[in-house]
Parts: structure tokens; sequence; C-alpha cells
């Protein structure tokens, strides 16, 4: 008999020492555990007041029955992160040799809907960085965060993590840490690394502070590292402002970002880098190319076109 609060407790220990999750992430895959562990309990699975519980009763029956309640109040995606979540804690129990077997291991992940992500027409970005106007110190703020996350595609959890130092002027870089906590070089605009002198500038007068070293280049109206929910409504509100009929958050400007480079001829393995993706499968779904432009490329490349 074992405790299931325990053993999810020591299944988040071994994900942070070996694989280097993030902490939203980690979060997840303990709230997906916790939410299974209720389900026992409330199934009359667990003895002793909910605490503990014989793993072999554990069986793909007991799964296939939880896994039909979350089909009926959860979308496919998310039933898929939370049978991922599973998967890895049998794995884990495996390996641990308290479970001969892992009961998951017939279960195929349900396919996930893919709908295309929202962006922006050139005209469109051109609209929504022209759009911000006045010289407070928010409107100077906001226009440097939306030049900066099309000018690099970078992720918002990027870009709110960057600071002073990430940024080379005078090579026209910037330093991210990514998924993985995997360090990436992007190449950055004149016209947003512009907006980021400004900005600075600005944070000086505001603050007195220097835009230099470890200080945060984004900050919030009280002096702190600004958020992403806080990015996210910079851009919700801007979008708004300029009349844009588009729905979409700060990832939107990095789904932009790489539709524009590969309509322009641009390597998709190149975007690939640029995004920091592992996968080319991932970035290619990032992007939209326009058919006449396809058409136009294959009419130019082909010998026989």
């Amino acid at each position: 008999m074992y405790h299931v609060e325990d053993l999810i407790e020591q299944y988040g220990v071994y994900l942070r020492a070996e694989h280097n999750l993030s902490p939203h992430t980690l979060r997840n895959y303990l709230s997906d555990l916790r939410q299974f562990h209720q389900f026992l309990v409330e199934e009359g699975l667990c003895q002793d007041r909910g605490k503990k519980i014989a793993l072999r009763k554990i069986d793909r029956h007991v799964l296939r029955a939880y896994l039909g309640t979350l089909g009926k109040v959860c979308r496919k995606s998310s039933v898929g992160r939370k049978l991922s979540s599973l998967k890895g804690f049998f794995r884990y129990l495996v390996k641990e040799q308290l479970i001969a077997r892992d009961p998951l291991s017939v279960f195929a992940t349900p396919k996930q809907d893919k709908p295309l992500p929202a962006f922006l027409t050139v005209d469109d970005v051109f609209r929504l960085l022209g759009g911000v106007q006045g010289i407070g110190s928010l409107e100077i703020r906001d226009r440097a965060i939306l030049e900066v996350l099309y000018s690099t595609g970078v992720r918002v959890s990027e870009l709110v993590g960057l600071n002073w130092s990430d940024i080379d002027f005078q090579l026209g870089i910037i330093r991210v840490i990514g998924k993985g906590s995997k360090e990436r070089i992007i190449p950055i605009g004149e016209v947003a690394l512009q907006a980021l002198r400004d900005y600075g500038m600005e944070q000086g007068r505001k603050w007195g502070r220097s835009a230099r070293g470890q200080a945060p280049v984004f900050l919030n109206h009280r002096g702190l590292r600004i958020t992403t929910r806080s990015v996210a409504r910079v851009v919700e509100k801007h979008l708004r402002a300029t009349g844009i009929p588009v729905r979409m958050g700060p990832h939107g400007l990095r789904h932009s970002f790489a539709t524009h480079l590969l309509n322009s001829g641009v390597d998709l393995r190149v975007i690939q880098e640029l995004l920091g993706h592992a996968s080319l499968s991932t970035t290619q779904r990032y992007t939209h190319v326009n058919l006449d432009q396809l058409t136009a490329v294959y009419d130019r490349a082909h010998p026989r076109a």
C-alpha cells in the first residue's frame, strides 16, 4: 500500500532533478496527477481516508473509466496532456520498481485538433506597431514590447525574462533562455533596438535606473518585472485600439514573424533555429504561406513549370 500523494511529490522531485522542467510545466503535470488521485478517492479505490492504495488496483479498466470522465468535460488537447502526465508517472513507477508493468502502455494519445494559429498580415503589423501613440512611460514600453516580439519572434516567457545584459546593441542580437533552459542568439532589427533605447532612457527618467546589467528590461507600472499576462493585455489592448479584427495574444506576433519570413523566402530550417523549435514539424504549424506565393516560387524554380 502506498500514499499516492507521497508518490506524486516524489515524482515531482524526480522531474525537477532529471528533466529540468519549467515551473509552469511541472505545476501542470502535478495538478493533472492530483486530479487523478481525487478520482481514485471518489471511486473508493483508496483506503485509510483516501491516503493509501494498492497500485495493482490501478489497471487499464480504472484508467479507461478515468479517461472517460475527462472526455465528457475536457477538450482533446486537455485529455491528451493529462494522459501524457499519467504516462510519465507510470513510467516512473516502473523505473522505481513500484509496479511491474505500465498499465497505460496500450493507450494511444488522442489525435489533436490542430487549428491554424492566428497571425497578422504585414499591413496589419505596420498598423499595430504604428498605432502606439503617446510619450508616456507605458506607451514607450508597449511600443518596445510589440517591436521586440515582432522583430525576434521570441516567446512571451522569453520576452519577460530579458535582462538588459541580454541585448547587444552593437551587434544587433539578443540572448534568450528558451524551453529546457536552452540558450539561443537571435538577430534583432534596428527599429526594435531604437524602441529599446527609448524605453531604457524612459526607465532612467521614471525609475532612476540605468538600463544595464541584470536589471529586467520590461517593467510593470510598479517597477517590477512584467508578467506574461500583462504582455498579453498589452497586445490585446493595442489590437483593439487600432481596430484590427484579429483575436490573438503575444504568440500571434510570433506566428506572424515566422510566416512573413517564410513568405519572403527564408529557409524553414533557419526559421526553426530562430524560433527555438526542436522539431521542424512544429515550425511548419507556425507558418502560413500564401498560395499565390507558392505558385510563383514553383514557376520560377521548377524546370518544367
